[in-house]
C-alpha cells in the first residue's frame, strides 16, 4: 500500500471557532445517546420507593412499566405512620438493644417480638443484627445515612411541585414519657443526629397536653421536636402512582414476578410464563427482595420487621404526630382519625396478621392516652419493613447487568424512600453513582 505524506501546508486551517463547535456538538450527542440507550425499565413494586424510582426514571425521559403482584403500597408503605422524620431515620441497632432485648422476649406487650421457632435464617440474622448494637456501628451507620436524610424533604417537595396531587405537613412532633429520667435515651439519641450534621430542634413543653390533649396523666414529661413532617401514606403513595400512569407509564397490580436476568437485555419472568424485557430491571419489592437479587450476587439478608397500625376515634381532634420512644408507639392525625402504629415483629413477610401484637399495642396505649376509643378501631393492618443487619439500605447495581435493588430502608422506607428514588434513576441513566447513595452498594 502507498503511504501518503502530507505536510501541514497541505491541511486546510480550520478556525477554532468551529472546532469548538464541532466538540460541543459531539458531546451533546454522547449525551443524547446514552440517554436514548436507557429508552425504557421495568420496576417490580409499586411502593413508595418503586414508584419514586419510576417518577425520576420519567424525568429523565426513561418509559417505564410498574409491576406488582398485588397492588399500589400494598407492602408496607400503607398502614405506617406516615412520619417524614429524617432526625429519626436513624440505625435500630444500638447499644441499648443489649438491654432492652432480652426484656422484651419475654413481655407479651414489648415492642420488639421474636417467635420462638426453629429458624436457622431468622437467628442467624438477629445474631448479625445485634452484632451492630454498638456505638461505634451507630456511629458508622449513621454517617452514612446522614447525607441521604438530608435531602429526604425536599426530595418530597420536588414529587408535589412535580404535579403529584397530594401534600405533606409540617410537625411539631410530641414526645412523651411518664418520667423526665426516661428521655435520656431519646435525647441522646437526637445529640448523636445532632454530632452528624442534621439540625433536629427539641425543646421541653410546660404544659403537656397543649398540643397532645390525648395524652393521660401519667405521662409527666413531654417535649416538642421541629423541623420534621408527616403525610398520609397511603394517599400520598396512591396519587405518586397516579401522577406515574399520567405521565405515561404502564402500571399492573397483578403481575408476580418470579425470576430476573440481567445482560444486553434485561428480563422479568412473571408465575404464568410471561417474559418481559427493557433497557434496565430496579426490583423494589421490600422484604420479599431477596427471593429474587439473592441470585443476583446480593447477598446481605434482608428480614421482614412487620409493623401493625389501627385507627381511632379521638375526644378532641388530633393534630399533631405522637411518639411514646419507651413503649415505641408512633401516632399520627390521619383522615380524621388517629392512627396508632408499633411492634418490630420478626417473622416470614406473608405471615398472617397475629391479633396478640394489636393488643399488645392496646395494652401500652391504655395508661398513657385518654378521650381515645380503643375499643373501637378501624384498619387494623400489619406490613413488612426491610431490615438488614446492619441498618444500611440496599441501592444500586446488581451483579446482572442492567439489573437493580432499591429498598432495605427498615423502618424509614417511606421518607427516604423519594431520594433514593431520584438518586438510583440518575445512577441507571447516568452510570454514576450518587456519594450519598454509595454506602447503600447492595453488594457490599
Amino acid at each position: 500500500m502507498q503511504k501518503i505524506l502530507l505536510h501541514n501546508h497541505d491541511i486546510p486551517r480550520i478556525p477554532i471557532d468551529l472546532i469548538v463547535s464541532l466538540r460541543d456538538s459531539v458531546i451533546v450527542n454522547l449525551n443524547c445517546s446514552m440517554e436514548v440507550a436507557m429508552a425504557h425499565s421495568i420496576v417490580i413494586g409499586a411502593g413508595m420507593v418503586g414508584l419514586a424510582t419510576a417518577w425520576h426514571l420519567q424525568e429523565k425521559g426513561v418509559e417505564v412499566t410498574i409491576l406488582d403482584r398485588a397492588g399500589v403500597a400494598a407492602g408496607s408503605s400503607w398502614g405506617n405512620a406516615g412520619w417524614l422524620t429524617p432526625g429519626k431515620a436513624i440505625p435500630l441497632a444500638d447499644p441499648s438493644l443489649w438491654t432492652y432485648g432480652p426484656k422484651a422476649l419475654i413481655d407479651p406487650d414489648a415492642a420488639l417480638h421474636v417467635p420462638f421457632r426453629v429458624d436457622a435464617r431468622l437467628w442467624g440474622f438477629l445474631a448479625r443484627f445485634a452484632a451492630h448494637g454498638t456505638q461505634r456501628a451507630w456511629d458508622r451507620t449513621m454517617a452514612a445515612l446522614t447525607p441521604i436524610d438530608k435531602i429526604a424533604l425536599e426530595s418530597f417537595d420536588e414529587l408535589t411541585d412535580g404535579g403529584v396531587d397530594s401534600w405533606t405537613k409540617e410537625g411539631p412532633f410530641i414526645i412523651g414519657f411518664t418520667d423526665d429520667a426516661y428521655s435520656k435515651a431519646f435525647r441522646r439519641e437526637i445529640e448523636g443526629v445532632a454530632r452528624h450534621g442534621q439540625e433536629v430542634p427539641l425543646e421541653r413543653l410546660e404544659n403537656p397536653r397543649e398540643l397532645a390533649p390525648m395524652l393521660s396523666d401519667a405521662v409527666k414529661a413531654v417535649y416538642r421536636l421541629d423541623g420534621q413532617r408527616f403525610l398520609e401514606p397511603g394517599p400520598f403513595v396512591q396519587a405518586l402512582a397516579d401522577a406515574v400512569v399520567a405521565r405515561g407509564a404502564t402500571l399492573r397490580t397483578d403481575a408476580n414476578v418470579v425470576d430476573v436476568g440481567g445482560g444486553s437485555s434485561p428480563s422479568v419472568t412473571l408465575a404464568d410464563g410471561e417474559r418481559l424485557s427493557a433497557d434496565s430491571v430496579v426490583v423494589a419489592t421490600g422484604a420479599w427482595m431477596p427471593k429474587l437479587a439473592r441470585k443476583l450476587g446480593v447477598k446481605v439478608p434482608v428480614q421482614a420487621g412487620r409493623g401493625y397500625s389501627f385507627t381511632v376515634d379521638t375526644d378532641e381532634p388530633a393534630t399533631h404526630p405522637l411518639y411514646l420512644p419507651v413503649q415505641r408507639i408512633a401516632c399520627t392525625p390521619y383522615q380524621g382519625r388517629f392512627r396508632i402504629a408499633g411492634t418490630m415483629e420478626f417473622r416470614g413477610p406473608d405471615e398472617l396478621l397475629q391479633p396478640r401484637r394489636i393488643q399488645a399495642i392496646i395494652n401500652q396505649s391504655r395508661a398513657l392516652m385518654q378521650g381515645v376509643n380503643l375499643d373501637d378501631r378501624h384498619d387494623e393492618w400489619v406490613g413488612s419493613r426491610p431490615v438488614t443487619p446492619d441498618g444500611l439500605p440496599l441501592v444500586g447495581a446488581t451483579r446482572a447487568a442492567g439489573v437493580y435493588v432499591a429498598g432495605g430502608h427498615g423502618m424509614w422506607g417511606i421518607v427516604l424512600g423519594p431520594a433514593t428514588g431520584k438518586l438510583l434513576a440518575e445512577q441507571i441513566v447516568t452510570g454514576k453513582t450518587h456519594p450519598a447513595i454509595a454506602p447503600f452498594d447492595p453488594l457490599r
